[in-house]
């Protein structure tokens, strides 16, 4: 154990988006904070998403973008940390940025601009971090204790903020989840989110050859549907609608995949005078890519031309049914979905209804945002609402 003790008003643990923001909006109310960073510095997810150019937030965020085991439980938050707020606080540093498509905004050169901005800001506000911190042991004595090989912190708030399991490369750990049971708080099972899928042995064999062949899709499952484009890999389908379906869709359930959203396929066959393979693959061809165009015909083309035959293709690549054999797992997905039970904490606040002074943000907590800059603006959001509250 060692004598080097330090004390602090606010403990964060993780240096991610969401301890970033809230330890900002804590330290300029005048906390003393420490955020306890395991990584050797902070923003490491920040600095590889959107392609390196961060998609900070979403334009049209809405409840509706989000999953978790209480539908309601963002909405508090999300009310009170907008998209506006954020943006208010870029501009403030003078990042140049832009909306791509559906609402999201990225950075038009790099998101370290947001990293370096949220660093600054925890200067600015006096807030400490401290990279290179392996905690050992936390505990809960008439405050928090959290010690680590050369220090132990200790404040009367300690704010979880250790993200999720995915892209373990990064540094990702249970630490958030396993602090939540020692503590006597309950967990929605978790998954992987945002993550590419894996198709079953027929369905690779027949189609995962046209890896890099891409198409706009409308991908559903249940009630859910995604209208955006679809990626072939080497092992199944990836592309912001599969990622997209991805976090709704669970086995064994099948997903639908309309190959050719609000086009008709068959019209220009049905039209022609001579209806052959040839005919087909020149119709198909104006509608879906080459490649996956002349696949399609080869597994699915009628034996006759007849309309009866031609409708069945219609409906068809309106309607491919896939059966997922899984995903590509936390290694590759965006976001984990799940986490801390949204029962157990403030909808205002964060804070645990059991244990006053421990706090939970951001990825570690039942609340999963669609792709598009949500999980961002529910990183921002759950960490203003714990740093305003501290």
């Amino acid at each position: 154990m060692t004598d080097l003790v330090r004390k602090f008003d606010a403990l964060v643990l993780g240096a991610g988006a969401a301890g970033l923001l809230c330890a900002i909006e804590a330290g300029k109310r005048g906390r003393r904070v420490a955020v306890l960073e395991r990584g050797e510095r902070p923003g490491k997810k920040i600095l590889i998403s959107g392609g390196g150019r961060c998609n900070f937030t979403n334009l049209d965020c809405r409840p509706g973008n989000f999953i978790s085991s209480n539908a309601h439980f963002a909405k508090s938050a999300l009310a009170r940390y907008t998209p506006a707020d954020f943006i208010a606080l870029v501009e403030k540093h003078g990042i140049a940025y832009h909306e791509k498509t559906l609402g999201q905004l990225f950075c038009d050169h790099s998101a370290r601009d947001i990293a370096r901005m949220l660093e600054t800001e925890c200067q600015a506000a006096g807030v400490q971090i401290v990279t290179g911190c392996d905690i050992r042991e936390v505990r809960r004595t008439d405050g928090f204790i959290v010690r680590s090989d050369s220090a132990e912190f200790h404040a009367p708030v300690l704010v979880v903020a250790t993200g999720g399991l995915s892209i373990p490369k990064l540094g990702a750990t249970s630490m958030g989840y396993d602090l939540a049971r020692q503590f006597g708080l309950s967990i929605q099972p978790t998954r992987p989110a945002l993550v590419p899928l894996v198709l079953g042995e027929k369905d690779r064999t027949e189609y995962c050859d046209l890896a890099g062949v891409s198409a706009e899709v409308l991908a559903s499952t249940g009630r859910q549907s995604f209208r955006e484009k679809m990626l072939i890999t080497h092992r199944g389908l990836s592309g912001p609608a599969i990622l997209q379906i991805s976090s709704y869709w669970a086995p064994p359930h099948p997903i639908e995949i309309d190959l050719a959203p609000g086009r008709e396929v068959c019209a220009a066959i049905l039209r022609a005078k001579t209806r052959n393979i040839g005919a087909a693959r020149t119709a198909l061809q104006a509608v879906l890519p080459k490649r996956l165009a002349v696949r399609w015909l080869d597994l699915h083309a009628p034996r006759a031309w007849a309309n009866q035959d031609l409708h069945q293709l219609e409906l068809l690549t309106h309607k491919w049914t896939i059966e997922p054999a899984g995903t590509e797992g936390y290694e590759k997905a965006e976001v984990t979905a799940g986490g801390v039970d949204t029962d157990e904490l403030s909808s205002k606040t964060m804070e645990a209804r059991k244990i006053p002074g421990l706090f939970f943000v951001g990825e570690v907590v039942d609340v999963t945002g669609q792709l598009g800059g949500f999980n961002f603006q529910w990183a921002w959001a759950s960490g203003a609402a714990a740093g305003r509250s501290l």
